[in-house]
């Protein structure tokens, strides 16, 4: 959900970049250096996940995992999702310069949200359940991420507006699909690694 330089006002831009910056900040500050291997496989995950784009508007449609980025990194995947963006963006022009602090806040930001909304489930359950937990967390970012890129357009001007509830009705296919994807591996990672949702950083 990569929003292009140009499209969004200046105050977004400057409104996006100064929560970014925040949230950034106090994830390098929860960071685990023992974790420090894992949140960059991660972030790679997400780079790599969300090369294969279809542009949408003034967005682009792909997947994007915040969810189980997420629920594995906690406060963490501000830095790790910033990595990735700023990485597409220098190497692929995906998204842009300008608008990489609202690109990461409107994809790190959901993430921490369904950290907060679902960590405890996922420890306190076994794996089938906690599998249903991880989709509705992965639909669950998707939706929210969806909602912050329609209202980052939609601040930026009335013109924007049929491009928002485009961007948004758009990634329904991709809830779907992030759903299904976060559900297997959380299934995964709970039979495998019990405490691996346990460790992520508030």
């Amino acid at each position: 959900m990569h929003i292009v330089d140009g499209a969004l006002s200046d105050s977004v831009v400057i409104g996006g970049a100064v929560l970014a910056v925040a949230g950034i900040a106090y994830g390098l500050r929860r960071m685990d250096l023992d974790r420090i291997p894992q949140t960059g496989i991660l972030s790679a995950t997400f780079f790599i996940a969300s090369l294969i784009h279809v542009p949408v508007g003034p967005s682009s449609l792909h997947l994007i995992l915040n969810g189980l980025i997420g629920l594995a990194l906690g406060w963490t995947a501000f830095p790790a999702l910033f990595i990735a963006l700023l990485l597409q963006a220098i190497f692929f022009g995906y998204g842009g310069l300008i608008v990489l602090g609202v690109n990461t806040l409107n994809i790190a930001l959901p993430a921490v949200m369904v950290w907060l909304l679902f960590r405890h489930k996922l420890q306190t359950c076994p794996p089938k359940q906690a599998a249903i937990w991880g989709g509705a967390a992965g639909a669950t970012a998707i939706a929210l991420t969806a909602v912050m890129v329609a209202i980052s357009l939609a601040l930026s001007g009335d013109a924007f507006m049929p491009a928002a509830k485009l961007v948004f009705f758009s990634h329904i296919p991709v809830l779907v699909v992030e759903a299904l994807i976060t559900a297997a591996t959380v299934l995964l990672l709970k039979r495998v690694k019990p405490d691996f949702f346990d460790q992520a950083q508030g």
